[in-house]
């Protein structure tokens, strides 16, 4: 990806303190993003549909999805993304306080591209964003839309 080309993040996170820690993380490290949260399933779903007040939302190039949400929780999004010819190409990333290996087992059977349970602690936490960005937008080489 162009370094000089935003990058779209849409962010399903319904703990307001999670989603503030991932946004400072993210402007620690030097890539410009635009980070779009949502606070459920629903609404991740109605911003990639473009559906309601989501009409001119832009296609993410990547998703952090966090398991337990209400509405709709991580699981059944992420079924939803990648059974959907046209959005199962974005890299969605779990990003969630669960440990348990049946989520980590479940969301991979779902085609998450990685799981990541939430560090604690700011400097940790930057370390991990670095890495994921370094990874999706440096390393690997990812279809246009």
């Amino acid at each position: 990806m162009n370094q000089q080309q935003e990058i779209q993040i849409l962010m399903a996170e319904d703990s307001p303190g999670d989603a503030r820690l991932t946004m400072e993380a993210f402007k620690e490290w030097k890539i410009k993003n635009k980070i779009h949260l949502v606070g459920d399933g629903e609404e991740a779903l109605s911003f990639l549909y473009k559906r309601d007040q989501y009409t001119g939302a832009p296609r993410p190039d990547m998703i952090l999805l966090d398991l337990n949400m209400p509405k709709k929780d991580g699981r059944e999004v992420l079924a939803t993304i990648k059974e959907d010819e046209n959005l199962k190409r974005i890299p969605v990333i779990i990003l969630t306080t669960s440990k348990e290996e049946e989520d980590v087992f479940m969301t991979y059977n779902l085609h998450a591209n990685s799981f990541i349970t939430k560090p604690i602690g700011f400097d940790h936490f930057v370390e991990i964003i670095k890495g994921l960005e370094n990874y999706w937008f440096y390393l690997v080489k990812l279809p246009r839309n």
